[in-house]
């Protein structure tokens, strides 16, 4: 229980094709499952690319095609898989991550910051907490793409006794080539401030709009040093180990936790 084998998948997208996304992704991932993997890892609004047409593009939460198709990857390979959907719940909408399980209902994380420069916030729905699940003794928090530029939002918030809130934290984007710069720059930057792994998986190709994305998805581990580092823009998986014990004796040797500042957000 001491190791998470987590596979990044980096991809282009479709837009606005669900069904073709699905599809795309089902020959990409091919074989892989529960032997190879623990965790499967795809980008935001992997189904859709970054649309802001939620009105037409958002699926009911209840009745969700790909939420089902989450559902169906994961009991069929034996594995979690995740990344963001565009849903609607009741008479609202969100770019929700999900958390499928093999065999067990969907968990969900709805993004918190909104990217107001492309008029986001205008068509989603804010996210009011965070979310962080367990899988094989690692928690993980989970955040969504612009999330990442927060770190009061992700900063660690231990509870009682407890060190440390989460083990890792996961981050699927759509993040374009423009900003890559920052993109990899803050993933080594949060794992760096919080002594924890993390995992960010950014698509690639060119949107209906023009956008190019250049992928650059990382594993970083606590000492922000990449242990998978692609910075081309094409699909790929990649597959690596989160070692749980590295991880605490590193943040024996280098107890910076115990200087942190505790703190609660407001909601």
């Amino acid at each position: 229980m001491s190791k998470l084998r987590t596979t990044l998948v980096q991809c282009d997208l479709r837009w606005e094709n669900p069904e073709a996304n699905c599809q795309m992704l089902e020959e990409l991932l091919g074989d892989l499952g529960g032997e190879e993997t623990d965790l499967i890892v795809l980008p935001e609004m992997f189904a859709t690319g970054f649309t802001m047409n939620s009105r037409e593009m958002a699926e009911p939460m209840e009745s969700s095609h790909t939420v089902a198709w989450l559902r169906e990857q994961a009991d069929r390979r034996g594995c979690v898989v995740t990344g963001s959907v565009a849903v609607q719940d009741g008479n609202d909408y969100y770019n929700r991550m999900i958390w499928a399980t093999p065999g067990g209902q969907p968990i969900h994380y709805d993004k918190r910051h909104l990217f107001r420069m492309a008029g986001e916030h205008e068509r989603y729905g804010m996210g009011q907490k965070r979310v962080v699940v367990e899988l094989k003794g690692f928690r993980l928090l989970l955040t969504v793409c612009y999330d990442l530029r927060f770190p009061v939002w992700l900063r660690q918030q231990p509870r009682g006794d407890e060190k440390f809130e989460y083990d890792a934290m996961l981050c699927v984007a759509n993040w374009p080539a423009p900003r890559r710069q920052p993109w990899r720059t803050l993933l080594q930057a949060r794992a760096i401030e919080n002594l924890c792994y993390v995992i960010g998986v950014n698509r690639v190709g060119e949107d209906a709009k023009g956008l190019d994305y250049a992928g650059d998805s990382m594993l970083v581990d606590f000492k922000g040093e990449p242990l998978v580092d692609e910075p081309r823009d094409q699909p790929f998986l990649r597959t690596a180990t989160l070692d749980r014990e590295t991880l605490a004796q590193f943040r024996e040797k280098f107890p910076a936790w115990m200087d942190a500042d505790r703190f609660e957000v407001l909601t």
